[in-house]
């Protein structure tokens, strides 16, 4: 343990950072969960310091992203963390019955699934190092040492899972079930990676795969799982009722996912036709070149159009009751409210009109350094993302959805130079491109995408964080946009001797996300929401986002805002509104007034803690109340009250 310690950089400093502050908010009752992560943790330690070996052992086998480490660490912890602190929110809302007992065990179910997937991948990659160091002639005493330590990780992560998933589920056929699902996600992710650093050398490096892979097999895996439960008699004999219940869509989760997957798998399906095509068409001569590339692209047209508006709406018309075409949901779904979100359409296609010439014609003629350049993209998704998030966020789910199809389908192009679009396309994509981008795969414009739009997905069913669902928009539109700024115009104290990113743009990043969240807090209560700040959490979340930022060589866009959704205001609480929150704790539990006609009228504001709570309030009185058995004073003042009781958090009105 010692010697992996003595090998921490400042990459590796801020993920055990960021590990051990979600351990360190984890209850008791996820207690089997915080052990195989803080396991996974270690192991995933001791495997990058092997493979970031300045042999560079995983050369032999991979050619992972040029000026890149490997980056194992923060891409093996960062989808599990993330499935952890989830587990920390929902058990919270369980047990103040807003969430449902289901939903808990499914989520538990996909932590186990990720654990299997980044666990698998590590074994992997474990077995690589293993066989180079048996060959390599250099004394390996360390690696063997330390492999002792790795395999010690293994015993008992493995023992840790199988007993929780034995003992949630009592044994049985539900166990065998759950335990074979378990494992099939590790083995999907081995080959799913082998086939992503293979088919793109040089493109990712092995962290960033390891999370492209884990995402992929996770978000895929929970669509097999939902269409199966769909098959009638399917779940009767596996007994995985609260499983069932605890898979719930509407209608836009389900038209996104089936459009992501429809777009991924449509590059195969279209292999497949174009050799049929080519079967039955006869081979074009040096003249007739140009009418056989229009010809390939009218089957490129019509098999996308195939994809999108037959294979996948029935899918989709399979897995949920949608009544009509799903196309035609979303052409009523945007015109139930033509006013508001028409007018958002029409000012998101001016705003990117104006900003896509604008910063073309710089890229072209100024001397303005690129990584600059892409900066105001991200301010761009500031000015784009708030506005819609705050007034319009189920829109902007469906939004988001729609921005990732047009990404999918012009990269697409792009790469197979389809006629009359891929040579523009790729043209005015490499305008915007840096070292982290290659001919064969950019990733710059789907990481920035992706990385405002998962916190969003993530807190579109349950969330009692307010400022959750803006931890992309603020890490990445801002904090990232400012650390690059004001380091590159007055940074002068460099964070490493090897590295380019300063002390000054950090402290830049961190502040202004600061400002950014004093900021929007009054914006959101001012829109209805009753929620609690917690600003040591908050200012502790936007350091360790900052300093990953900066010490990091990975893809920041695709780590950062994870790693910041997952450590925001953990024991914050928010509801949408007051009529939401009285409803909800009428229906948790009615509290017996003993003083004459109580009546509370909450403010927007509100400041809570565990052990005592203050909300701002209009009257001022002392009243007794009952809740449950216990009676409970509660002082009223002009500026709050004080309850004795910390699971009081207000009364219905009478």
């Amino acid at each position: 343990m010692a010697p992996l310690l003595l090998q921490l950089n400042g990459e590796r400093a801020v993920v055990l950072l960021y590990i051990c502050q979600i351990l360190f908010s984890t209850p008791l009752s996820l207690l089997p969960q915080a052990l195989s992560l803080s396991l996974l943790s270690l192991f995933a330690l001791s495997i990058e310091i092997f493979a970031d070996d300045p042999s560079n052992p995983l050369s032999q086998f991979f050619k992972s992203r040029p000026g890149a480490s490997s980056g194992i660490m923060l891409g093996a912890v960062s989808l599990p963390g993330l499935m952890v602190s989830r587990l920390i929110q929902v058990s919270r809302l369980v047990s103040l019955h807003e969430a449902g007992v289901g939903e808990l065990e499914y989520l538990n179910l996909q932590y186990w699934a990720a654990s299997a997937i980044c666990f698998a991948v590590l074994l992997f990659v474990f077995y690589i190092l293993r066989c180079y160091h048996n060959s390599a002639s250099s004394n390996c005493s360390l690696f063997i040492r330390d492999t002792k330590f790795g395999i010690v990780c293994m015993a008992l992560f493995i023992g840790i899972s199988c007993m929780s998933i034995f003992g949630k589920s009592n044994g049985g056929c539900s166990t065998t079930v759950m335990l074979l699902w378990v494992l099939c996600h590790g083995f999907a992710a081995v080959y799913l990676i082998q086939k992503i650093l293979r088919t793109f050398p040089a493109c990712v490096s092995v962290g960033e795969g390891l999370l492209v892979t884990a995402g992929f097999v996770i978000y895929f895996g929970d669509m097999l799982f939902y269409t199966a439960s769909k098959i009638p008699g399917y779940w009767a004999p596996s007994k995985l009722v609260v499983v069932k219940y605890g898979i719930k869509r509407d209608e836009i989760r389900i038209i996104i996912q089936g459009m992501v997957l429809g777009l991924l798998i449509f590059p195969v399906f279209y292999k497949y036709v174009l050799k049929v095509w080519q079967c039955f068409a006869s081979s074009p001569s040096s003249r007739d070149m140009q009418n056989h590339e229009i010809r390939r692209s009218f089957v490129f047209y019509a098999s996308l159009a195939f994809m999108l508006a037959v294979a996948v709406p029935s899918w989709m018309q399979f897995v949920h009751d949608f009544h009509t075409h799903p196309l035609l949901w979303v052409f009523h779904f945007v015109f139930s409210e033509p006013l508001k979100r028409l007018s958002l359409c029409i000012y998101w296609v001016a705003v990117i009109y104006a900003s896509i010439i604008r910063f073309y014609n710089i890229s072209k003629n100024s001397t303005i350094e690129r990584i600059l350049l892409r900066k105001y993209y991200h301010l761009m998704a500031v000015s784009i993302f708030v506005p819609a998030l705050i007034f319009q966020p189920k829109f902007l789910d469906l939004a988001f959805g729609a921005a990732l199809a047009v990404f999918l389908v012009l990269e697409i192009i792009r790469v197979r130079r389809i006629w009359p679009l891929g040579h523009l396309v790729h043209q005015f994509m490499n305008a915007f491109t840096d070292h982290r981008d290659s001919d064969l795969l950019i990733v710059s414009h789907f990481s920035l995408l992706l990385g405002c739009a998962l916190p969003i997905w993530l807190s579109s069913s349950v969330t009692d964080r307010p400022l959750a669902p803006f931890a992309g928009i603020l890490s990445l539109g801002i904090g990232d946009t400012m650390a690059s700024m004001v380091g590159h115009k007055y940074g002068v104290l460099r964070l490493s001797k090897t590295g380019k990113k300063t002390i000054e743009g950090t402290a830049a990043g961190i502040t202004s996300v600061l400002a950014a969240c004093s900021v929007l807090l009054p914006l959101l209560a001012a829109t209805g929401y009753i929620f609690t700040m917690h600003w040591f959490s908050l200012i502790l979340a936007v350091t360790t986002s900052g300093l990953l930022e900066a010490y990091t060589a990975q893809l920041d866009n695709a780590f950062i805002p994870l790693v910041f959704y997952s450590l925001l205001s953990k024991k914050g609480r928010s509801m949408s509104s007051s009529a939401e929150m009285l409803q909800s704790l009428t229906i948790q539990t009615w509290l017996n007034v003993k003083s004459t006609s109580l009546a509370i009228y909450p403010c927007m504001l509100a400041q809570c803690c565990y052990r005592s709570e203050t909300l701002m309030l209009e009257q001022a009185l002392v009243s007794h109340v009952i809740a449950g058995n216990a009676m409970v004073d509660i002082t009223w003042t002009a500026e709050g009250y004080v309850v004795s009781k910390s699971t009081v958090l207000s009364v219905p009105v009478t």
